[in-house]
């Protein structure tokens, strides 16, 4: 007996010190719903559901923390040029109550960005951090500087980094300077590789100049969509290119240099998984590699646990999906929540950005010639007044709830209901759900022994926390 006591004490502590008792003695489950018809925008329901042990005929969702997947980086956006653009025109006092509201942790909570090195195409024009006069070269990168950033991008994330020191960056290039390039474009075209090292130490005195202003940028990605020449600006580069980049170039000169920020690969849709894994494959380029990122215009969510499976080792990430909801349309809050951000959590990724922060009423500034003419922000940006659309309640039942450090854990689905769960480090239990049918949903959530019985109306989102 003495011994069977020993083994339980420390067992209950480690319990307790994980708040998996205190989880299950609370009664009460708080519930945010998000609706098509508008009627809740993430909004906390004002009778608390309780755990109980009723007899009843519905279908169940079991949650399992005893089952643990990845760990959590954030939920959040693109903060493009033109994103910062819009924001820096908005009178400084909307502009601050807006940012303490997206990133505030006690607000929606957004920890996770995703910059451009340069231009993307959702910015008014297109510019690198070298741009020279046909013809010329500039190896020895001396006129390198941030300088088209320093007006906007830089300004807007100084300030969200004064609300929020600990959100992650991650930054990806659209193209390098022309002059680099096979075509001397900034549309299409390969990089040269007698600029192979040239474009590494791009990318060094970028994240060298960014620290420099105080902006850490946690990780990269190559080459956004590498695959895709069709946007202004954009580059291709095939795997084996993108491979010898990494393996000969862009891995030494980060060792050399000393940075820490992980290497991204891919950066494009699960429907080519060849590419990332032929990286993978090869040791002199994944050595430098933390993982893989993808975007989901192609192919299915599924397919990256794939690649999960064949480098379990390595991690993934969900770095840019665009989607909108028309103002006089169903808000479309189901099908993003259930396809883009329960889907990439339950196939091992660490994080979910959705493109892009904000945009105008005509979903602009775009470039021509291949700039993206549909992409609607998260937030629409008239002046100085802001209408939050679908993008921004999708990220927000994750955001607000799910910190990093946080850990996917176990959670059943049920047909048209889908669902992802988290255990966050204070020991509490979130759990997203999103009713796909077109009729509401009655059911059971199971945990640890214990059930509460809920219904989830018609194409509608309802995050749980216990």
């Amino acid at each position: 007996m003495r011994n069977k006591v020993a083994w339980l004490l420390p067992m209950a502590l480690l319990i307790a010190s994980h708040g998996w008792v205190t989880a299950q003695q609370r009664s009460d489950i708080r519930e945010w719903l998000t609706t098509a018809d508008r009627s809740a925008l993430l909004a906390e329901q004002k009778d608390a559901l309780q755990f109980s042990s009723p007899a009843n005929a519905f279908p169940a969702i079991d949650v399992n923390d005893m089952q643990q997947f990845q760990s959590m980086d954030g939920f959040g956006f693109a903060l493009t040029g033109g994103s910062a653009q819009l924001l820096m025109r908005m009178e400084p006092g909307a502009r601050a109550d807006l940012l303490k509201e997206l990133f505030a942790p006690a607000g929606t909570g957004v920890s996770y960005l995703r910059v451009t090195i340069g231009a993307s195409d959702m910015n008014e024009r297109v510019y690198s951090y070298d741009d020279l006069a046909k013809g010329e070269t500039d190896v020895d990168l001396a006129r390198f500087s941030l300088g088209p950033d320093r007006a906007e991008v830089v300004p807007v994330l100084k300030q969200i980094l004064a609300i929020n020191p600990a959100i992650k960056i991650l930054a990806s290039p659209w193209s390098a300077p022309a002059w680099m390039k096979t075509n001397d474009l900034v549309k299409g075209g390969h990089l040269k590789p007698a600029y192979y090292g040239v474009y590494a130490a791009y990318f060094v005195k970028y994240i060298q100049q960014m620290k420099a202003e105080g902006i850490p940028i946690a990780a990269v990605t190559i080459q956004n969509e590498p695959l895709n020449p069709k946007n202004t600006p954009s580059m291709v580069m095939f795997a084996a290119e993108e491979d010898t980049f990494i393996a000969r170039h862009l891995g030494p000169a980060f060792q050399s240099a000393g940075i820490t920020a992980r290497i991204l690969l891919y950066d494009h849709n699960p429907d080519v998984l060849s590419y990332a894994l032929s990286i993978l494959e090869d040791p002199a380029a994944s050595k430098y590699v933390d993982g893989t990122a993808f975007h989901l215009y192609g192919g299915t969510a599924s397919a990256m646990t794939d690649v999960h499976t064949a480098y379990p080792n390595k991690n993934l990430y969900m770095t840019e999906q665009s989607v909108s909801s028309p103002p006089d349309e169903p808000l479309p809050i189901a099908g993003v929540v259930s396809d883009v951000l329960i889907g990439a959590t339950r196939n091992w990724s660490r994080n979910v950005l959705l493109w892009n922060l904000a945009a105008d009423p005509s979903n602009g500034p775009h470039t021509n010639d291949g700039g993206c003419t549909g992409c609607q922000g998260a937030i629409t940006l008239n002046g100085s007044h802001a209408t939050r659309n679908v993008a921004y309640y999708a990220v927000a039942h994750f955001s607000r709830f799910v910190p990093p450090g946080s850990v996917r854990v176990g959670s059943t689905e049920q047909e048209q209901l889908a669902s992802v769960a988290f255990l966050t480090a204070d020991g509490k239990i979130v759990l997203v759900l999103s009713n796909t049918a077109n009729f509401p949903k009655t059911f059971n959530v199971k945990y640890h022994g214990r059930w509460f019985t809920t219904t989830l109306p018609e194409e509608s989102v309802g995050t749980y926390v216990w």
